[in-house]
Parts: structure tokens; sequence; C-alpha cells
């Protein structure tokens, strides 16, 4: 039985299409589109609010030229954010428990940093291998294991992301479990856990936009290095 809860992070196949697709085009078709109007409705509204107060805060401490990322990071994060929390309901799939989605994202955004700053600065960006005032005996050292710690960046966004919703996911459908087995056994019991459950689901609601905010919040500060 303890097997069958992983069961959910499966990708599910219906008639030989993978429905992880469908999944990952559910934010775009749930998000309003941009409208030219002047006056737009309230949902558009807090949308731009939410996206002008994202880049305030996040590219506040980011050179001018990287600015340019605005759009791409804030899209980012409100496409993780909405799969995150869509991952919740009922009879849903939730694609950022997968490793391989989420190292397709973190990689490549991770490795167009890295690019633009041999490029712009590659004085600077080598510079963070070695740092300043290290002792000639420690040089070779410090290189290798700097050298490793950028190449594990990419790795780490992918494993967080993927590490935390799964856990969530996990803990809710054990304590769901819990809550079904006591209900004719120790209705009491079951009741008590059951209002534990709904206060973990609302946890792991912030679970979900904080691990899509960190996730995009880290790859600015990656940016802030190397522009």
């Amino acid at each position: 039985m303890t097997l069958s809860f992983f069961d959910q992070f499966l990708s599910p196949v219906y008639l030989g299409v993978p429905l992880i697709a469908i999944a990952m085009a559910m934010p775009w078709i749930l998000i309003p589109s941009p409208t030219s109007r002047w006056i737009s409705d309230r949902i558009a509204a807090m949308l731009n609010w939410i996206f002008g107060r994202f880049s305030r805060e996040l590219f506040t401490p980011v050179n001018t030229p990287g600015h340019k990322w605005a759009l791409l990071l804030a899209s980012l994060l409100l496409y993780l954010m909405t799969l995150n929390i869509l991952g919740l309901l009922p009879y849903s799939f939730t694609p950022t428990t997968q490793l391989a989605f989420n190292l397709g994202l973190s990689f490549p955004l991770w490795l167009a940093t890295v690019l633009i700053g041999m490029r712009n600065q590659p004085t600077h960006a080598l510079g963070h291998l070695l740092p300043e005032g290290t002792p000639t005996l420690l040089i070779p050292i410090l290189i290798i294991i700097e050298t490793i710690s950028l190449f594990i960046r990419p790795l780490a966004l992918g494993v967080r992301l993927t590490a935390n919703l799964t856990a969530g996911h996990l803990l809710i459908q054990l304590i769901a479990t819990g809550v079904i087995v006591l209900m004719p056994l120790m209705p009491a019991v079951a009741g008590l856990t059951f209002v534990l459950l709904l206060l973990l689901t609302l946890l792991e609601v912030a679970v979900a936009m904080i691990q899509a905010y960190v996730f995009v919040l880290l790859l600015s500060l990656y940016l802030q290095e190397n522009v």
C-alpha cells in the first residue's frame, strides 16, 4: 500500500496521449490575455499590480542590463505558481513534481546567466571561482569547490522545487488516508485529523506560492552576479 502513494507522481497517459502536456498548458488557458483597453477587469488589474510589485522588489538590486529579464521571470513566476496550485486540486497532476520538468526549466535559464557573464564581463565572472586573498596552497582546491558549486546550482533549483512539492503531496495523502481509516473506528479522532488536513492544505498552498517565488528569486540572484 505504501508504494501506491507514489502513483500520484506518475505521468498520466490516456489513450496513448500524455496528459502532462494538458497540465502544462492549463496556466496559459486560465490566465486572461492582456488587453489594450484603458479600463480592465479586476483580475487583469490584480495581475498588473502583482507583476509591478514583483518586478520592483526583485530587480531593484539588479543592474540595469538585467532588467530585460523582468518579463521572462515574472511570467515564469506566474506559470510555476499556477501549476503548483492547480496540482492541489482533486484528480489533477502537478508537473513540477517531476524532476525532469524542473531541470528543463532551471538548466537553460542558469546556463543563460552564466553565458551572459562570460560574454559581458569574463574577468568578473571567473573571479567568483577564486575568492580574493586566498592562500596559494588552497587555490586549486577552492577553484574545484567553486566550480562544483557553480555547476550544481541548476540541480539544486530543480531538486528543491521537486522535493518540497512531493513531500507536501505525500503528507496530504497520508493524512487523508488516515482520516478515511479512522472515520468508522474513532470519529472524534478522525474529525481532529480532518481539521489538521485542512490546515496542511492551506500550508501547502502557501508552499506552492513560496517555492515558485524562491525559484525565480534564486535565478535573479544568479543573474545579478553576471550582469
